[in-house]
């Protein structure tokens, strides 16, 4: 029974994370009644001691085995999502934005069964090729310096208020080597359009690059785990 208890513990936590989630995005609706924004305001307050409670919970778990959960990435997540309540209440400002971090927690979930051994695997893959992304990260810098400079030369003189400056133009080079793309805000002129041509099609391989290193690397270990 008590080996049963924090799984039980746990599963409630990602349940209570969930509706969390359910619960902020209801909350942003401008159209809901005073009596359902009580109910959720309650449910906060409910939420809040709760994972409260979870956090001296598993520090107390942590310092009894000897880990450093309070450093780790879910221990500041879980601190981080809980701290910004008490400091609002103290502080007098307002601190919902914070509860965004929330949306962190829900990682956890994925720590159940099979899927803890995969992220492990991905982990260790990224950490296997971390020189080779490094140096990718790097050209994707220089790319985006050469994108927003670019483009800021060719379109600034027909476009003053769009690219306005080459941290203004970033924008436009992020979207641009990403694929996302910005409708408000496209070069015009003859060069600034073929220069975004020819950025688009380099992006596609600037995205491309360290998708297949981390792909290759984590197939790679796969096959090794298979072996084992």
């Amino acid at each position: 029974m008590r080996q049963k208890i924090p799984i039980i513990f746990d599963r409630f936590i990602y349940l209570l994370i969930i509706l969390n989630l359910i619960s902020m995005v209801i909350e942003s609706e401008p159209d809901i009644s005073n009596e359902l924004r009580g109910f959720l305001r309650v449910f906060e307050y409910f939420s809040i001691a709760v994972f409260s409670v979870e956090y001296i919970y598993r520090t107390i778990v942590s310092i009894k085995a000897k880990t450093s959960y309070n450093l780790s990435f879910f221990g500041l997540i879980d601190l981080f999502s809980i701290l910004p309540f008490f400091f609002s209440r103290a502080l007098g400002f307002d601190g919902r934005f914070v509860r965004v971090f929330r949306l962190f927690r829900i990682s956890r979930i994925l720590k159940l069964g099979r899927f803890s051994r995969s992220f492990e695997l991905l982990g260790r893959g990224i950490y296997n090729v971390k020189k080779e992304l490094y140096i990718t990260f790097f050209i994707a810098f220089i790319m985006l310096f050469f994108s927003a400079s670019g483009i800021y030369y060719l379109e600034n003189p027909d476009q003053p208020e769009a690219f306005s400056s080459i941290t203004e133009s970033f924008w436009w080079a992020v979207s641009s080597l990403t694929g996302v793309g910005f409708e408000e805000i496209f070069p015009k002129t003859f060069g600034g359009k073929l220069f975004g041509t020819i950025i688009s099609l380099i992006g596609l391989g600037v995205v491309a690059v360290p998708t297949g290193i981390v792909s290759a690397s984590f197939v790679e270990l796969l096959e090794e785990n298979k072996k084992k």
